[in-house]
């Protein structure tokens, strides 16, 4: 169990993993899964280190210590890692390098393409063979890359397919980089549909819960943001970290300083509702999750956006639509959020869909009525299972937990029919 010095405000314990370093977490009740199935540590890589860090490592080597930067040049700036493209580093050692610093963390299985090239889904294979993916969106003012940050997810909320494949592992912070790396490699390239680019937004909005693998993801954003060849050099803004509502790790984010946009994944006003949508609830519920998000806001000024599934006769109905507006005011007024109602992306095998565009409609204009700035989400690559809720790179489902899920689909239904 988790010590006393873990807990969060009410006595909740931190469920990052990083409450106390080499002490074990205490698991929550009900469904949730917290302890990864697998253990195994990819291989050390470049981007796991800090700039200084990776001269020590050089010098190690025996080597001196501008190849670092040499290095991070290539890696950050060219994205390649390919010992051909190193012309400015002696040939007899390339390869020696490379082999410490560029071991292989992501291999390719398959790419799939949707709105006429201007969606692309990768799957990728990790060395332990777990598999993970990543989306990328280009509009006509950006490029955005949807980025996973565990292998499965333990949080299941029963309305989103990585939520029902569990969690296989946490991934490093060289893992997360490496998804944004190669994206950004195929679109200098010109590989991709559109012509040559670069990523100029990241959202952690694919497989797994960001804030359950605390320490690696904010080691990536700072290494996102840091300019290169420390890092990428997206500007903070333009990094999105998403949580279905992890109160003490968006309270370490303040802490260090992290100042990347928050977004949380609300999907109910009502704790009875959100403790069946998304389980993490019933230990760190509606109130507390608003609290530590306009904390977020306090300390940073950065408007939170709050991610809002729209499920049919589920959690779409006015008078829930006015419960939010209440909630999100009662916690700070009407200024510090914005809202995204989401049209739920339907997962193969569930009986939930969208929302009615009429109480789509009517949703947002109650949200609005109350001045709060909302605005529907795009949906893209729905038709390649690419959209929100929809990645899961291989589920297996067993009679046992089709059952549970068809239990905590009726109680989510019996929740939602109770009368206003």
């Amino acid at each position: 169990m988790t010590s006393p010095s873990s807990a969060a405000p009410g006595g909740n314990p931190d469920l990052s993993r990083e409450a106390v370093p080499g002490q074990a977490i205490a698991l929550a009740p009900g469904q949730l899964q917290l302890r990864p199935t697998r253990r195994g540590k990819p291989p050390a890589h470049l981007a796991d280190l800090t700039l200084a860090e990776r001269v020590e490592a050089v010098k190690e080597m025996g080597l001196p210590g501008f190849r670092a930067k040499q290095l991070s040049v290539h890696y950050f700036e060219h994205f390649t890692t390919d010992p051909e493209d190193l012309t400015d580093i002696p040939k007899d050692l390339r390869e020696r390098l490379v082999e410490r610093f560029f071991p292989t963390l992501l291999e390719p299985v398959s790419r799939q393409s949707a709105d006429h090239g201007a969606t692309q889904k990768f799957l990728w294979k990790l060395f332990d063979g777990s598999l993970v993916e990543s989306v990328l969106m280009r509009y006509s003012d950006r490029v955005t890359l949807c980025i996973s940050s565990e292998a499965g997810c333990g949080m299941n909320c029963p309305f989103c397919a990585t939520g029902q494949m569990g969690l296989t592992r946490n991934l490093s912070a060289a893992e997360i980089l490496e998804q944004v790396r190669v994206a950004n490699r195929l679109l200098a390239s010109g590989e991709l549909p559109g012509g040559p680019g670069r990523v100029s937004n990241i959202v952690f909005m694919g497989m797994g819960e960001p804030l359950a693998n605390y320490r690696p993801v904010a080691t990536t954003c700072k290494r996102l943001n840091a300019p290169a060849p420390e890092g990428f050099g997206i500007g903070a803004r333009h990094i999105t970290v998403s949580t279905v509502g992890l109160a003490p790790a968006v309270r370490k984010l303040i802490k260090e300083e992290i100042p990347v946009t928050l977004a949380v994944s609300l999907h109910a006003p009502d704790d009875e509702l959100r403790n069946e949508l998304v389980p993490i609830n019933t230990r760190f519920d509606v109130d507390e999750i608003l609290d530590a998000a306009f904390e977020y806001f306090e300390a940073t000024g950065r408007r939170v956006s709050i991610e809002y599934a729209l499920i049919r006769d589920i959690n779409d109905q006015a008078h829930r639509a006015q419960l939010l507006a209440d909630r999100l005011i009662a916690h700070g007024g009407a200024h510090w959020i914005h809202v995204n109602p989401i049209p739920l992306n339907p997962v193969k095998g569930s009986k939930w869909t969208a929302s009615d565009p009429r109480d789509e409609k009517r949703f947002v204009e109650i949200l609005r009525e109350n001045g709060i700035s909302a605005t529907i989400r795009d949906t893209r690559g729905s038709d390649i299972d690419g959209a929100c809720g929809q990645l899961a790179a291989e589920v297996i489902e067993t009679d046992e937990h089709r059952a549970d899920r068809e239990a905590r689909v009726a109680r989510v239904e019996a929740v939602a029919s109770q009368a206003e």
